[in-house]
């Protein structure tokens, strides 16, 4: 009998201070507890409003509790849940040809996280290269300042030093380059590479626009050698930068594409895409996963994928994002003392500071939440701005408005 068990735990009042009693302290999150939402709004425990310009690190492309997302979850949720993996099931099925169908893809693989996604990428592509190649040509290549996910495999791939220190030893054969730099991939991308990963938008490296000269070279130096080349759009995907996917803006096809984060709009979902060619490498049992592209994600995805691919609802994305940021773009002209530029696609983009104000994005963040509006940071260095697809102009207006607010407060206090 375990002494610790409460059936009354569902209605015990918790806090902030909960987090830091009970939970492992991987993350250090916001005074404020969120409890409800709609759209971008959101009301926390003491009834405070803020607006969403996070849409949860950009999950939550369709908003907060979309009813057409209520109803085809509470649809499947009275139909089936779960099957193993001994089985296959309707919704996969329809988000496998729908996804195919708006893709260059011709076969995918659903799991449950991006970090998952990713990792399927890389070992599809490690055993694509023993098959056809042999064991030497294992090596990866990815970019400093990437992101990738937190499974050992993938942090190890994602440039950022901070996110693997103590963990080592790490696994070996990945090296990186300079985002941008086509000097530097020629001098690393040889026949010993199995793989090239790269967000064509990075995110949490500071929100940086992949150049297209420098996309294509990567392109270009995989069919020389032999390599995969795999965009990770877990981030930029699903409507984020007004095309489906961003791969799509550059006109340069990957050979696997992953996608996660707002496929499912807070469900957790995630795909891996690939040719037909490159999906038969990974044969019956020689990777898998218990939950991915079960009824209710697959169901979930599909309903977000049918509503964000018409060409009216990216058209209208493209159209909130030129706005986005050209009111950003005027928020860095009256504040030069803070901020330097925008940067970005769609609606992902960031807001970089100044010299002056270096490490200081957080600050920014804090004192937007405090004013009633939520926004992210890339680093310490860059305010990042994600707010859902479907953001209305008033709504960018009012972002304006608390931005402006926050900064006279923090440059008052100086």
């Amino acid at each position: 009998m375990n002494a610790k068990v409460d059936t009354t735990a569902l209605n015990r009042p918790v806090t902030r201070q909960t987090f830091d009693e009970v939970l492992v302290p991987t993350y250090a999150p916001a005074a404020m507890v969120p409890v409800r939402g709609s759209g971008l709004d959101l009301w926390d425990q003491a009834g405070k409003h803020y607006l969403d310009f996070t849409s949860g690190i950009a999950v939550n492309a369709l908003g907060h509790c979309n009813p057409i997302l209520v109803e085809a979850m509470t649809r499947q949720a009275n139909t089936l849940w779960h099957l193993g993996n001994g089985y296959t099931n309707e919704p996969v099925l329809r988000l496998g040809l729908a996804l195919t169908e708006a893709t260059f893809a011709d076969r995918a693989f659903f799991c449950n996280s991006g970090a998952e996604a990713n990792e399927a990428a890389l070992k599809l592509a490690r055993k694509h290269a023993h098959t056809k190649f042999g064991a030497h040509k294992s090596r990866i290549i990815s970019c400093y300042q990437s992101f990738h996910g937190r499974t050992l495999f993938t942090v190890s791939v994602g440039g950022q030093s901070k996110y693997t220190e103590g963990f080592e030893p790490l696994p070996p054969s990945i090296d990186h380059i300079t985002y941008n730099d086509i000097a530097s991939a020629r001098a690393a991308i040889g026949d010993d590479v199995c793989a090239v990963i790269v967000e064509p938008l990075q995110g949490e490296g500071g929100v940086v626009p992949g150049d297209k000269a420098f996309l294509q070279e990567l392109r270009d130096l995989c069919n020389k050698t032999g390599a995969l080349l795999i965009f990770d759009e877990v981030q930029s995907g699903m409507g984020r930068t007004g095309e489906l996917f961003h791969y799509m803006s550059y006109g340069i096809v990957p050979d696997i594409l992953t996608s996660a984060k707002a496929l499912g709009n807070g469900f957790p979902v995630a795909a891996m895409l690939t040719t037909h060619e490159l999906g038969a490498t990974l044969s019956v049992g020689s990777h898998g996963t218990t939950y991915g592209g079960n009824p209710m994600a697959a169901t979930i995805a599909l309903t977000v994928l049918e509503t964000i691919n018409q060409p009216a609802f990216l058209a209208r994305v493209k159209e909130a994002g030129n706005k986005l940021r050209s009111t950003l773009e005027k928020l860095v002209a009256d504040y030069p003392q803070v901020f330097t530029q925008v940067r970005g696609a769609g609606l992902l983009l960031g807001v970089v500071v100044t010299d002056a104000w270096k490490g200081r994005s957080k600050d920014i963040q804090k004192a937007a939440e405090g004013n009633g509006l939520m926004v992210l940071i890339a680093g310490m260095d860059v305010v990042r701005l994600a707010p859902a697809l479907i953001v209305t102009d008033e709504q960018i207006a009012e972002a304006d408005r608390i931005l402006r607010l926050s900064l006279d407060g923090l440059l008052k206090a100086a």
